[in-house]
């Protein structure tokens, strides 16, 4: 190399390293955004084992929550994962929901309730049972005081897979949608309560040989839009974003969060998720569709791996955050962005890490839980005297609305 270019490659990597630093200085010096008083919640899905509502009220006691998603699914749910049955849904009273806001009060714990069923898809007849439980969970929810006392109820809203192949089958599960979700809406609202619908494209929802994974309506951003706009009006539709369901899909949560009708975002789930990006898997099939299923004698002829199951299609694993090393969100960057768009709704920790709640060990499922509730707390707590801690003293106590509405189906509605 002559000297003129030696001397011009030695300025530019001058150049270029002053550059670096003064980067790195700018990012050192910007400002960061403030912590909330974000209160950190449990889905009590991981403690289907405990009986009722005043059992897991004492985990979260014991682990430093500050509130619960309870689930209260149907006891003859067909579902067979992270279910759960923490309220009495067809003997609730008010009597009942006036000892649920007195315990929340004295313990300073908050609460909403969900059950996460396919509503439009699957079986007719077992679609208006799922649609007739979530009316029950909205009249539960209005009896603990709805939108009032920030009690909502949380449910999918689930995919047609007979419309959905058809020709413009996605388009025709929104309108199933509207259809089906514009009387429970209309409902909710007159009793004063919010639907939020969770994103999870609840991937193993279809037998291991079906050809695509989409198996919920709000599993990406796109459809989430398209929902609020087809109900064509401010509607009492919210949602509870999860990340984790981003991250395998190789998109930031960051970038939703900030693309995203902020609005309508009422809570947050905390899980994570590791994805294997080099695995045999990956490398055979590729991680735009899901893994296929073929005759396995031909597949082992051909040396190709098979998934083991309908819910292990598409390379990664759930994660807590914090706990047992990292996964493949930046939670940081995640938390902060909310922090920035003024997030001051529950985070709620949705434990199915596959070294917590998934080994069926509950020392290790309290494990994950505190794990990410410290891992949580320095970017939504304040620092006290204490460390970082949630600040109770501007907590509202919760209201008894005293009512009792008469339980409904969705002929009723009709």
């Amino acid at each position: 190399m002559n000297s003129s270019r030696r001397d011009f490659f030695k300025a530019a990597g001058a150049l270029a390293a002053v550059g670096a630093l003064a980067s790195r200085d700018a990012l050192a010096h910007a400002p960061k955004p403030k912590p909330g008083n974000n209160p950190i919640w449990l889905m009590t899905s991981a403690f289907a084992a405990d009986p009722d509502f005043e059992s897991v009220v004492q985990r979260a006691l014991d682990l430093g929550a500050q509130g619960l998603e309870l689930c209260v699914f149907r006891r003859d749910t067909d579902r067979q994962d992270h279910i759960a049955t923490h309220l009495d849904y067809d003997n609730f009273t008010p009597e009942r929901a006036a000892k649920v806001i007195e315990i929340c009060n004295r313990t300073g714990l908050r609460i909403s309730v969900g059950a996460y069923d396919n509503l439009i898809g699957g079986n007719p007849d077992l679609q208006v049972v799922n649609q007739n439980h979530i009316l029950k969970l909205v009249r539960i929810a209005a009896m603990l005081g709805g939108d009032a006392n920030d009690v909502v109820c949380g449910t999918f809203v689930g995919y047609d897979h007979v419309l959905g192949r058809q020709d413009g089958g996605f388009e025709k599960n929104l309108l199933k949608f509207k259809q089906v979700f514009t009387p429970i809406l209309k409902y909710a609202k007159g009793l004063g309560v919010t639907l939020c619908v969770e994103n999870c494209p609840m991937e193993g929802w279809q037998p291991v040989t079906a050809p695509d994974a989409y198996n919920n309506l709000p599993g990406c951003l796109a459809a989430r839009k398209l929902m609020y706009a087809i109900l064509d009006d401010d509607s009492n539709l919210q949602e509870t974003y999860d990340p984790s369901h981003d991250i395998w899909q190789h998109i930031d949560p960051s970038d939703v969060i900030n693309a995203m009708d902020f609005k309508k975002l009422r809570r947050v789930h905390i899980k994570g998720t590791r994805n294997f990006v080099n695995d045999e898997e990956a490398v055979n099939w590729g991680r735009l569709y899901p893994q296929q299923h073929v005759d396995p004698a031909l597949a082992k002829k051909a040396g190709v791996p098979l998934p083991g199951s309908e819910w292990d299609r598409l390379s990664y694993e759930p994660r807590l955050p914090g706990f047992g090393g990292s996964d493949s969100c930046d939670w940081t960057k995640f938390l902060e962005t909310l922090m920035a768009k003024g997030y001051t709704r529950p985070f709620v920790i949705e434990n199915e890490g596959c070294n917590s709640s998934h080994t069926g060990n509950m020392g290790a499922t309290l494990q994950g839980f505190k794990a990410t509730i410290l891992n949580t707390a320095p970017v939504v707590w304040p620092l006290g005297p204490n460390g970082y801690e949630c600040d109770k003293s501007a907590l509202k106590p919760m209201v008894d609305p005293k009512i009792d509405p008469k339980p409904v189906t969705m002929s009723d509605l009709a």
